[in-house]
């Protein structure tokens, strides 16, 4: 069997996106909970959710500038999103789907930007 690079790279954007709708759209009771309970603002809450929803879109597009800027933010967002798990000292359970998603968004970025020089 053959793999293909460019196969599994659109799979993984479509996981990117459908997971960021399910928790961010069907699940938003559990992200409300979350954000207060590490006593963040709801403002901020909401404006996370706005532009990890843009990024995740900005995957689906052929054009590879708004690739690499979508996987660029959604690679800062992970970022953000492991360092403060770690800073309220949550399980490594809790830490393991933004390690999942910041571990898509850098091999979607390395393979789009690979492409592009």
């Amino acid at each position: 069997m053959i793999f293909n690079i460019d196969i599994i790279i659109e799979a993984l954007k479509i996981i990117a996106a459908v997971s960021v709708f399910y928790v961010w759209v069907v699940r938003y009771d559990n992200i409300k909970k979350e954000f207060k309970d590490y006593k963040l603002p709801s403002a901020f809450r909401d404006f996370i959710g706005i532009i990890k929803i843009s990024f995740t879109v900005m995957l689906q597009f052929d054009d590879n500038n708004l690739v690499v800027i979508g996987s660029l933010g959604i690679i800062v967002l992970m970022l953000g999103a492991v360092a403060t798990h770690i800073k309220v000292k949550n399980p490594i359970k809790d830490v393991v789907p933004a390690l999942t998603m910041l571990s898509i968004g850098l091999i979607i970025f390395l393979h789009v930007y690979a492409q592009s020089i």
